[in-house]
């Protein structure tokens, strides 16, 4: 679904979030925020963790917009100070001292902030989004993500043994990779290739002992 039409959602009604993301020209996230949101489990990103991104993005733009060039990591750590409850009184004030007399207006910033449930009304009413959990048996599950895990890892080893050839003194011809994943069972000794493994439904350990 597009971000063309953020303002208003099928109940006709302006979300906080969706009114934020055209003050703060946030393109694009509500379709990064829906991907995450709709992702298979082992990739979900929760509500709540969303709504962290979201105002990290809100802090982000207000640093921006006053002209400050924040290092990689600040974002996040200006967050966690002026929004974690282990952060000392005396750690925030500071924190929101500095960014005042940077330009950047604190308190409208922090009232700006959602909750996860902001972030779940937008997703669900405004984006039409829904998260279906998988009821699938979660040994087909597994075994798909154990598949595509393997995928990754066999991409990744062939770009670097590619860039190592073409880059390097690195000597290799023509070749196919394999990523074998092996479980031993130290029970009773078995050892089984993976699909193997989960296709079975677990080792032979209780036929071996019965």
């Amino acid at each position: 679904m597009a971000d063309a039409d953020e303002s208003t959602g099928a109940t006709g009604r302006r979300s906080k979030v969706a009114r934020l993301i055209d003050e703060y020209d946030l393109d694009g996230i509500g379709v990064e925020m829906e991907r995450r949101w709709t992702a298979p489990d082992d990739e979900r990103t929760s509500l709540r963790d969303l709504a962290t991104v979201f105002n990290q993005r809100l802090l982000a733009a207000a640093m921006a917009a006053a002209g400050m060039q924040p290092l990689a990591g600040e974002i996040e750590n200006t967050y966690q100070l002026l929004t974690d409850a282990e952060t000392s009184s005396a750690d925030r004030t500071q924190t929101r001292r500095q960014l005042e007399r940077d330009g950047v207006p604190v308190e409208e910033l922090q009232s700006d902030f959602v909750t996860y449930q902001a972030i779940r009304s937008y997703l669900t009413e405004h984006r039409g989004a829904e998260y279906t959990a998988d009821d699938r048996d979660r040994t087909v599950v597994e075994a798909e993500n154990v598949q595509r895990l393997r995928g990754r890892v066999e991409t990744v080893t062939e770009e670097k043994l590619d860039r190592l050839r073409r880059n390097t003194e690195f000597d290799l011809g023509e070749f196919m990779l394999f990523v074998d994943v092996s479980v031993l069972c130290e029970d009773c000794g078995q050892r089984y290739g993976i699909d193997e493994l989960l296709e079975q439904g677990g080792c032979d350990c209780a036929t071996s002992t019965s």
